[in-house]
């Protein structure tokens, strides 16, 4: 198959009415403090059993089309001895992978960051693809504060996106583009906004001057909200209001997919944010759509608390979250769908 072939189809397996993509790529500090949260040992072991739980959820498929997995999920095996990528493909779940190495401050740029990573990139992309991985993900992140970021801090990781993004369509893997504009601090929705558009603008200009394929990628952005310390929250027809009308200025047409991230919102809540999206602003010219990482698996570690016993439970709770963002994709959900 030709890497044109690869990409398109891909895409196509990806990108697919009322489904979306599940964020399953914590790295060890991330997933550590999670598991502490249920009193289980972060063992490679535990790791392992948690993402084949994720992984072997019945009718995952209908509602998930694709899963983001840390590198060493790509190695690892179900309790029936099936390498994981390959049981996400037979639940008609594409794998994916992070690729980026974590963030650093930016040299003279005083509060932004940039992510590390971009060394002997190409040659590990063609090791993740043999080990089954069709997608990559790679996140930036934007702290918001009076004078950050700054102009450097938002060329730079730009810059870094779309180096990213071309280095993985020269071997045929798709690339998921994640600016992620951080919900910390007191900063209003306006102030989002602002900060949000010009990040997005930087970045569509970046990966145009790399020569880069919108149609061969997925852009996963923050929705517009006020900062958690800025009370109260926005309602989701206020998030979804400035949201829409940021992308429809930054984001171009040819982008196939938008998938949100949820960055810190509860599970119910980025569930209602994206449901007022496509319920208030239908037909836009990309889809909108989810992939979140807590905000779908938050329940489900609750229900399993480690324990092979829950593991049907924390099925059940993964699969009543991606149903009801599956219900959002369409513009369909109700609270009080949450209570059946």
């Amino acid at each position: 198959m030709s890497i044109q072939t690869d990409l398109q189809s891909t895409i196509e397996d990806m990108v697919q009415k009322g489904k979306g993509i599940l964020a399953a790529d914590e790295s060890q500090p991330t997933i550590t403090k999670r598991f502490k949260s249920i009193g289980v040992e972060p063992t490679e072991e535990n790791r392992r059993a948690w993402r084949s739980l994720i992984l072997t959820t019945p009718h995952l498929g209908d509602y998930v089309s694709g899963i983001i997995l840390f590198e060493e999920t790509l190695t690892q095996k179900s309790d029936d001895g099936t390498l994981l990528p390959e049981v996400a493909e037979s639940q008609g779940i594409v794998p994916g992978v992070k690729v980026d190495k974590g963030k650093i401050p930016l040299v003279n740029s005083p509060g932004d960051l940039i992510i590390q990573g971009l060394d002997n990139l190409g040659e590990r992309l063609k090791v993740y693809k043999e080990q089954g991985a069709r997608f990559a993900k790679w996140r930036e992140v934007y702290p918001i504060d009076t004078h950050n970021p700054g102009r450097l801090g938002i060329e730079a990781n730009a810059e870094v996106l779309a180096r990213y993004a071309a280095i993985c369509q020269s071997v045929g893997i798709v690339p998921i583009v994640e600016p992620e504009v951080l919900i910390d601090g007191e900063h209003t929705i306006e102030r989002c906004f602002e900060v949000t558009e010009a990040v997005q603008h930087a970045i569509y200009h970046a990966l145009h001057r790399y020569s880069v394929i919108l149609e061969y990628t997925i852009l996963k952005p923050s929705m517009v909200v006020p900062g958690k310390e800025n009370a109260p929250k926005a309602s989701p027809e206020k998030v979804a209001e400035n949201t829409v009308k940021q992308l429809r200025r930054t984001v171009p047409a040819a982008v196939p997919s938008i998938n949100f991230l949820s960055g810190g919102q509860g599970p119910e809540e980025s569930t209602a944010n994206l449901n007022a999206m496509n319920a208030n602003y239908p037909n836009q010219p990309w889809e909108l759509s989810f992939s979140y990482g807590r905000a779908l698996q938050q329940p489900a570690l609750q229900a399993w608390l480690g324990k092979k016993e829950n593991v049907p439970a924390a099925q059940a709770a993964l699969l009543k979250r991606a149903k009801l963002n599956g219900a959002a994709r369409y513009g369909k959900y109700t609270p009080e769908m949450e209570k059946e």
